[in-house]
Order: C-alpha cells, then sequence, then structure tokens
C-alpha cells in the first residue's frame, strides 16, 4: 500500500516512514511546502493529512491533485506516532 503523509513535524520523518514500513506500507512524507509538490504527490492509496501542523494553501494543493474515489483521505488533528500507527491499523486491515 503507498501513503503519503501531508504536515507533521520535520524531526518525525524519519520515524513516520519507519511507522509505515512496519505496516508494509511504501511511504512519502512531506512536512513543508515546496515547489511542485503537486506533481510529487502522485495516486497513493492513502493520504493522511496531519491538520494542526500544516497550512490550508498546502492542503488544498493537495486535495486538487488527489483522485478521491482512488485514494482514501484521513484527516488527524494530532501528528504522533501513535496516532499514525492507529490510521495504518485501521486501513490496512
Amino acid at each position: 500500500m503507498s501513503v503519503v503523509i501531508i504536515g507533521g513535524h520535520d524531526r518525525m520523518v524519519r520515524q513516520y516512514k519507519e511507522i509505515c514500513e512496519k505496516h508494509r506500507c511504501r511511504a512519502k512524507v512531506f512536512t513543508q511546502m515546496r515547489s511542485g509538490l503537486d506533481k510529487q504527490i502522485g495516486c497513493p492509496d492513502l493520504l493522511i493529512l496531519f491538520t494542526s501542523t500544516v497550512s490550508h494553501k498546502m492542503i488544498r494543493c493537495v486535495l486538487n491533485e488527489i483522485d478521491e474515489t482512488k485514494t482514501d483521505i484521513v484527516r488527524c488533528h494530532t501528528s504522533s506516532e501513535n496516532a499514525l500507527a492507529e490510521i495504518l491499523r485501521q486501513h490496512s486491515a
């Protein structure tokens, strides 16, 4: 399963990727808005938005590029390791 994580903390990128690997997921993590972000997202199976640490502009950019019929979108206010693990547990079953 492919996962794109939008938001979160810069120092947690490595932990986010390790948690995804434990759940047998390939992950891309974007904690900050960069140029060409809309081209780098692709068509993931799961999009996770950590809403407390991401700008509205970045959310709009990402949601405009995602095909909602093919991608599950999860919004989570908490950007912790436990929150990510719980989301992956729910969607990998």
